[in-house]
């Protein structure tokens, strides 16, 4: 049975899925000590995730990752769905930053993601190496967004039919 936790203590025990979408562990610690984690478990942990504040409006996605020999399964979506309800009522806005990467941006999108901005540079400018998602360079920070009030405003439309 699939559950999802709030981590309030010992994050770091984490680190390793967390590198799997962050391979920087300097970068992990900017934002995994003011960020909310959440684990899913089914069964065992299959996925974790971060969400920083950004603004009273906004918050982040700032990290998702599930084990290799989970994904496709469904758990990176489950989470993300959760933390939409999750937040839904302190937020507008969800943002989430990720690579120029066509398989990434496609699972968020399909999560309901659209594109928002782009912040050049951004992987050669914050990282001690390069990064690779497969054979593909990461340059700049694609962020996409995600209202939060929107899904409420369909599930009370919903509602009222």
């Amino acid at each position: 049975m699939v559950k999802i936790e709030k981590i309030i203590e010992n994050k770091k025990q984490f680190l390793d899925l967390l590198l799997l979408a962050d391979e920087q562990e300097t970068m992990i610690d900017k934002y995994l000590p003011g960020g909310d984690l959440f684990a899913l478990y089914d069964d065992d942990l299959k996925s974790v995730c971060v969400v920083v504040p950004v603004t009273s409006e906004t918050c982040e996605l700032k990290n998702i990752a599930t084990y290799e020999n989970c994904q496709g399964k469904g758990y990176g979506r489950a989470l993300i769905q959760f933390i939409f309800d999750f937040y839904k009522n302190d937020y507008k806005t969800m943002l989430v930053g990720t690579g120029e990467t066509p398989a990434i941006l496609s699972f968020y999108e399909r999560c309901g993601f659209e594109t928002s901005h782009r912040v050049k540079n951004f992987f050669a400018d914050n990282y001690d190496h390069p990064i690779f998602e497969g054979d593909i360079q990461l340059v700049d920070m694609i962020y996409l967004k995600k209202d939060l009030q929107e899904q409420r405003d369909c599930i009370t439309d919903e509602k009222k039919r």
